[in-house]
């Protein structure tokens, strides 16, 4: 079956270990993974790798995809006191991420991502988490009510985590795009959340079959 490719937010300081559960089993369940940058100039990660990104920004449609990944990133923080000097870096993936949802196409924010869909004014009115509810409280939006105590929260098309939770994010990311489901979708939660050895037999027969 064909699919549109998954696109994968990338900028300098974005956190290499937040997407990675989730961009390798959508590749192993015949998704392309197209990364998408700022420009097409390379951007290096909090790890140093260097990702020469596939698209720019501007080339990006939301007819043209499955689902827009924003991983975190140290200048999604930074951000703030861009904003308040009349910049912000990150922002157009925010407005993005809002042309992508109002057209019906998935989201999935995590981390310092979160941030930024909240300064968009996309967490208002949605369900959704982060690392901490006074961590979005600063950015000063007014969607504190529909904050939720939760490992990864999804609300329609938006998927939303905090840094420490890249595999719940993952397993909202599969759950959305019907990768896996039910006893599979939590076997595989169990396997790499939980290191539960069992799960692994129900991936396998799942996989034979």
């Amino acid at each position: 079956m064909s699919r549109k490719p998954v696109h994968l937010a990338v900028y300098d300081t974005l956190a290499d270990w937040e997407t990675g559960h989730a961009t390798a089993y959508l590749a192993r369940a015949g998704y392309e993974i197209r990364t998408v940058g700022p420009t097409r100039e390379p951007v290096r990660s909090i790890g140093g790798l260097r990702v020469q990104p596939d698209l720019a920004l501007e080339d990006v449609r939301p007819e043209d995809s499955s689902l827009l990944i924003l991983p975190g990133a140290d200048a999604w923080d930074e951000t703030s006191a861009a904003t308040a000097a009349g910049g912000d870096d990150l922002a157009p993936f925010a407005r993005t991420a809002r042309e992508f949802l109002d057209a019906g196409t998935p989201v999935a924010a995590i981390c310092g991502a979160t941030a930024g869909l909240a300064r968009e004014g996309l967490l208002d009115d949605r369900d959704h988490t982060s690392a901490v509810s006074f961590y979005l409280a600063a950015t000063g939006y007014r969607g504190g009510g529909r904050y939720v105590e939760a490992d990864a929260v999804t609300d329609g098309n938006l998927v939303t985590a905090g840094p420490t939770e890249p595999v719940a994010f993952a397993r909202e990311v599969f759950r959305l795009l019907g990768v896996y489901e039910g006893e599979v979708l939590d076997a595989w939660y169990r396997l790499y959340h939980d290191s539960d050895a069992e799960a692994f037999a129900v991936l396998q027969q799942a996989a034979a079959g």
